[in-house]
């Protein structure tokens, strides 16, 4: 691979990792609600989400889900689901997006499997890596799986370092946030409608 395809590969990577989606939400959400150290398992979590998507990609499962409009609507629907069931346990103060600076607090490996399954019932991911990963493997690459399992770590280190860099900005805030009852309440409010704007732009998704 060239340094030309190189940079090209990592522009196009940040910014499509820099753009709000369901996993920089989440991760904001935990800095806010929990501080540093849960937003980087947050972080953590929803980076380990994207492994299903490289990996279906690369053995050409992700081809099989996109033919498939049953699968891929089914897919789709769970998602929607669990986007939903975010949104309500926003509303009621539950789960690793409680907005509170004492009492019982959802433990970190709770935290990170919740990021995990936000990016694993995305099936958009693996469309997106279907067609992303193979625009910069060369035709006469000698091992294009390898080549495509090296491009993916890099993308999944950017999605980690810049995840960890949203979540420490918000629980930077967080002391602002937790000592003003109203400003909790408009924040729960603003992340469940955001769950479900977004759980409604997955359901009008066309695969």
């Amino acid at each position: 691979m060239t340094d030309g395809i190189w940079i090209e590969f990592l522009i196009t990577s940040l910014i499509v990792v820099i753009a709000p989606g369901t996993g920089v939400l989440y991760t904001v959400g935990v800095g806010l609600a929990r501080g540093s150290t849960a937003s980087i398992v947050a972080a953590f979590g929803c980076t380990l989400g994207i492994v299903p998507h490289m990996t279906a990609a690369i053995l050409g499962l992700a081809a099989l889900l996109h033919a498939s409009a049953t699968a891929f609507q089914i897919f789709k629907m769970i998602g929607v689901v669990y986007l939903l069931w975010m949104a309500w346990n926003i509303l009621k103060e539950k789960g690793a997006l409680e907005v509170s600076g004492k009492g019982k607090q959802t433990p970190y490996h709770k935290i990170a499997i919740t990021g995990f399954l936000i990016n694993i019932l995305n099936p958009k991911l693996s469309i997106f890596f279907l067609a992303f990963l193979p625009q910069f493997v060369p035709v006469e690459a000698a091992n294009p799986m390898l080549q495509m399992s090296g491009l993916s770590g890099i993308f999944m280190a950017l999605t980690f370092i810049v995840f960890i860099g949203y979540g420490l900005f918000a629980a930077a805030l967080r002391q602002h946030v937790i000592t003003r009852p109203r400003v909790m309440t408009w924040m729960r409010r603003s992340f469940a409608a955001a769950f479900v704007g977004l759980a409604a732009r997955l359901t009008f998704a066309n695969d």
